[in-house]
């Protein structure tokens, strides 16, 4: 009799089984109620995860089926009723470092890690809804909220810094919720509020500040137009002092040369001179002799060949003619050559002797 009833307690689940099923971006996790005294497995969240896009048969009086979505999710938390999760403003306030209440729009992406399902079931809640509002909104409120009032007032206008921020803010969060099964992907930061009065003076600060940038960059842009311009008078003065130096180069390898032309042309005067004065001296030396007496009777003779001569009677005629006689002309300058060759000159003197 008792295998029988027993037969009738297995078969009796099997009666009223029921179809649960996992769309293309959700996991299954399922929970057994009560096992049959341990044949259907352990009671409890099981630790088996249900694969996307399938579908799965199961009892239904002993069983409970859960679905996350694992698909990639966003947190809005924004000022805008219109863009955020909630229907009213719910951008994260708080006061930056140097005192100031700031409001900013936070945004985090983030999504179900498929492999800790069921230690969400059993910790968290029953479904990517629940997990979002129990652990991850609370968790990146706070979180981002610690990170971004390290911040001054001023740096948040600076892009940079903000970048910084929000991956510091990311890295932290998934510290925090990768443990828990949440993966973090990205926090985004949108627009921030100070108080209008406060608003006010840090635009008139950025703009004074934006001036001054600007009057600086044309200063420098003035200051490099001035040294452009000034080597191009520095190159222009330095070719007019290289034309000049040419010229100047020039006008000294002409007047060398024309010195040197000079030169060579005196040098060749004086030496005709000089040969022309050595012909001079020679041939006086070769007159001032015997043979100088005869030439000159010669020229003379040279210069009487062909003419007509004719004597005249001299005496007390009474006719006043002048006559040559050319005989005695000759003689006489004979006789005064060689006088002066005979004459002794001051030098050859003896000298008077003494008393």
């Amino acid at each position: 009799m008792r295998p029988l009833l027993w037969l009738v307690l297995f078969a009796l689940p099997l009666t009223g089984c029921t179809c649960h099923s996992t769309h293309s971006t959700e996991v299954g996790v399922l929970t057994r109620r009560a096992t049959l005294g341990g044949l259907l497995g352990k009671p409890g969240v099981q630790s088996e995860i249900y694969a996307p896009g399938a579908t799965y048969l199961f009892p239904i009086f002993l069983t409970d089926w859960h679905t996350f979505d694992v698909s990639l999710q966003n947190l809005s938390m924004v000022r805008d009723v219109k863009k955020g999760d909630r229907n009213h403003e719910d951008d994260l306030f708080f006061k930056t470092i140097d005192g100031n209440d700031i409001r900013v729009d936070v945004t985090v992406a983030w999504a179900v890690d498929p492999n800790r399902a069921p230690y969400l079931l059993n910790k968290v809640g029953e479904s990517t809804e629940q997990v979002k509002e129990k652990l991850v909104r609370p968790a990146c409120r706070s979180v981002v909220r610690d990170v971004l009032n390290s911040l001054r007032s001023e740096e948040f206008y600076v892009s940079e810094k903000r970048f910084a921020k929000s991956a510091e803010a990311r890295d932290r969060l998934a510290a925090v919720l990768e443990p828990e099964g949440v993966l973090v992907r990205q926090v985004i930061l949108g627009e921030h509020h100070f108080n209008p009065e406060y608003e006010k003076v840090i635009r008139d600060k950025k703009l004074a500040e934006q001036n001054s940038e600007r009057m600086r960059s044309e200063a420098r842009a003035s200051a490099e137009q001035m040294k452009s311009e000034l080597q191009k008078a520095k190159g222009s003065v330095n070719q007019t002092l290289a034309a000049a130096q040419g010229a100047l180069d020039t006008a000294k390898l002409s007047a060398d040369a024309q010195l040197f032309q000079n030169q060579k042309q005196a040098e060749a005067l004086v030496a005709e001179k000089k040969a022309h004065a050595q012909g001079v001296r020679k041939q006086n030396e070769a007159l001032a002799g015997s043979g100088g007496t005869a030439l000159v009777k010669l020229k003379i003779a040279e210069s009487l060949a062909g003419k007509d001569l004719v004597f005249l009677p001299g005496g007390k005629s009474g006719v006043g003619l002048q006559t040559l006689n050319l005989n005695q002309l000759l003689q006489a300058i004979t006789a005064q050559h060689a006088a002066a060759r005979a004459a002794p000159t001051a030098e050859e003197k003896p000298a008077a002797p003494a008393r």
